[in-house]
């Protein structure tokens, strides 16, 4: 089972994604934990990713898949049990890679979990998230700027997943117990 977890940035992606690995035993990819990783290692692709990163844009593309396409393709073992990917794709053009991608290791996206939270709340989440965390992109200008960015470049990418029958919607409003709960019913289905 491949699911994308989908939602604005700090709709709670990652403490689902986490909960679902522990229930389904499912592999886990945050491209934003892959990127921050490369930043604080300052290679090359962290040193081009934290140029966007830190004005709140996305990561172009073709560096974004070609990153994936490396994950995958060196660890194998990450598609046979069945995978989340958390932060991506986040574009329509990276929704068509990945399934261009997976199609050629003989296997696909089986279902999108769409978690839907509204501005206000993401934004109180991510101020509280970065004085506890002290992630660097956590402040309300990067924030705006990031909410701007998903509304415009990746909220079309959920009528592209319900026209393909994949999208779920999942009030990710309220305690993080009864949105697992909702993700659960849906998914055991």
């Amino acid at each position: 089972m491949n699911i994308v977890i989908f939602g604005g940035p700090g709709s709670g992606k990652g403490t689902q994604s986490e909960k679902m690995i522990e229930r389904y035993g499912l592999n886990h990819i945050s491209t934003g934990q892959v990127l921050r990783d490369h930043i604080a290692r300052r290679t090359e692709l962290g040193v081009i990713a934290d140029q966007y990163i830190s004005k709140g844009q996305l990561i172009p593309d073709d560096l974004i898949v070609e990153l994936l396409a490396d994950i995958f393709k060196n660890n194998a073992e990450i598609l046979e049990k069945g995978v989340i990917l958390d932060g991506f794709p986040r574009t329509i053009p990276q929704a068509v890679a990945l399934e261009e991608l997976l199609k050629t290791l003989n296997t696909e996206i089986h279902h999108v979990v769409g978690l839907e939270v509204d501005d206000e709340e993401l934004v109180n989440r991510m101020i509280l998230r970065g004085k506890t965390s002290g992630r660097a992109d956590d402040n309300i200008e990067t924030i705006r700027k990031r909410l701007d960015v998903y509304h415009n470049q990746t909220t079309p990418l959920k009528d592209f997943y319900i026209e393909n029958g994949k999208y779920r919607r999942i009030n990710g409003n309220g305690a993080i117990d009864n949105i697992f709960s909702e993700i659960c019913t849906f998914l055991d289905k």
